[in-house]
């Protein structure tokens, strides 16, 4: 099941299935990205992603599901992967509050999120090795490029699952926080987003994705940064952050 709530300029999409750990059948893929269509069509500012009960998400629900027959490029290139597509897409800043289990699809949607916070405790890595299966959902990608090749093969081989503490110290993700505090600080770091420039936020977001998606290198990247800031300063929001600074204030964005 996925709940989606709209507080002020938040959406909060919230993956409630703790029986089965969140772990995520088709419909539920098909779901969650209506979710996010919802999101951005009512204009928010920031979203926050998470998991109701032990775990964020133990990937794809697998129970029923017939190996002889399995549509499995059906359900990871027909849902999953335009899923994170969206999600990475999303304009405006994107948190994820994870803990426990974060695998497979869950690892997927980690990945497809802007700013991830993870429990301490939390669990990453490929448990796959036990069905005779691999790491999907962009997760060879994110190993690679933050662990290396040794590492990266190290987690797979042995399915060795990585704390979140150890994960965040690879550089895997953005902070790693006490259970208890993990998700209050994720939703007042997504408030505090939405009150910002979201026009500026969504330039960075962008610049972001081509030095990961299309590899741009420093010059090209500069190129792409003097437009972005060219392409601001026609926005209120620009003008309002210089007109704070100068008369020592803070500054009211409108996104």
């Amino acid at each position: 099941m996925i709940d989606l709530r709209i507080d002020g300029d938040v959406a909060h999409v919230v993956l409630d299935n703790p029986a089965k750990l969140n772990a995520l059948d088709e419909q539920a893929v098909r779901d969650l990205d209506a979710a996010y269509a919802e999101a951005e069509a009512a204009g928010v500012r920031a979203l926050v992603l998470r998991g109701e009960g032990r775990a964020f998400c133990a990937g794809r629900d697998i129970a029923g599901v017939d190996p002889r027959d399995d549509d499995v490029l059906g359900y990871l290139g027909g849902l999953v992967t335009p899923l994170l597509q969206r999600m990475s897409a999303f304009p405006a800043p994107t948190f994820a509050a994870a803990h426990g289990a974060c695998l497979g699809v869950g690892l997927g949607l980690l990945i497809a999120t802007d700013v991830v916070y993870v429990a301490d405790t939390a669990k990453i890595g490929s448990p796959f090795a036990a069905l005779g299966a691999t790491l999907d959902s962009g997760g060879h990608a994110l190993f690679f490029e933050r662990l290396g090749a040794h590492k990266t093969l190290d987690l797979i081989y042995t399915g060795r699952l990585m704390t979140g503490t150890e994960a965040v110290a690879s550089g895997l993700f953005s902070r790693a926080l006490p259970a208890d505090e993990l998700v209050a600080t994720t939703v007042e770091a997504a408030e505090r987003a939405a009150t910002g420039a979201t026009g500026a936020f969504r330039a960075s977001k962008e610049l972001v994705r081509q030095l990961r998606d299309e590899r741009l290198g420093l010059w090209r990247s500069m190129d792409a940064e003097n437009a972005a800031q060219a392409a601001l300063c026609d926005t209120d929001d620009y003008r309002e952050g210089f007109a704070a600074f100068q008369e020592k204030r803070r500054p009211q964005f409108n996104g």
